[in-house]
């Protein structure tokens, strides 16, 4: 389905570790199924891909003006209908997941964009950023006008990076290697195991704690599946 977003021939500008960087359609929709794919399967919330879905939505707009001058009965426009239906499902699925993400989250999400050093990347978009602020605002006035002011004086605030529970870094996910990695410390299972290390070879296909492999999705090296 690839050589069906190529046939306008454009080249998608993105901007990467501060230089410009050129991708293809097929490329580009390939970086954003990789995000998905992460997205889906990771337990927390990951580094954002504005740039890749801004790419993208301006990649579809091209696509549908495309569509609409293929003529009517030909076999091309079905196709193309697919592959943009395709790319929309994607794209909306991974904005939904990390929407379900901060819901789930929001105060430690908050939390790690509030003591994120300069420089490091952002992990919300700003429309994420003030979802995230108006979502954990609306929640504490909702408690505080249906329990916490019913409450004795003293139990009238909740602390809401302990009420609402973390991300569980420690569940399991499946993952296919992209660059081979050496020398992975992997944490023992029960107390009476002792730490290793494994090699991770190119195309290989593991299952392991998400704790160890985080840096590694981040990277890129890795790919959740």
């Amino acid at each position: 389905m690839s050589d069906a977003l190529s046939d306008d021939g454009s080249d998608i500008n993105q901007d990467d570790s501060q230089e410009d960087v050129i991708m293809t359609p097929a490329e580009l929709i390939a970086k954003l199924e990789e995000a998905w794919l992460n997205e889906k399967f990771s337990p927390e919330l990951l580094e954002n891909k504005s740039e890749v879905v801004e790419c993208v939505m301006e990649q579809l707009t091209h696509m549908e003006d495309n569509l609409q001058r293929v003529k009517k009965g030909d076999a091309k426009a079905s196709v193309h209908r697919m592959e943009i239906d395709r790319i929309r499902f994607m794209l909306s699925s991974y904005l939904r997941s990390r929407l379900q993400k901060i819901e789930k989250f929001f105060p430690h999400v908050l939390e790690r964009e509030k003591s994120r050093g300069e420089g490091d990347p952002s992990l919300l978009s700003p429309e994420e950023f003030a979802f995230a602020k108006e979502y954990y605002a609306n929640t504490e006035t909702y408690l505080k006008a249906v329990a916490l002011k019913r409450m004795p004086p003293n139990l009238q605030t909740v602390d809401m990076l302990k009420a609402v529970p973390e991300p569980c870094l420690d569940s399991f996910v499946f993952l296919r290697v992209k660059e081979r990695q050496d020398n992975i410390l992997v944490e023992p299972e029960t107390d009476d195991q002792r730490e290793y290390v494994v090699d991770l070879e190119e195309g290989s296909q593991h299952l392991m704690r998400y704790r160890t492999i985080a840096p590694l999705v981040s990277s890129g090296a890795v790919q959740l599946i």
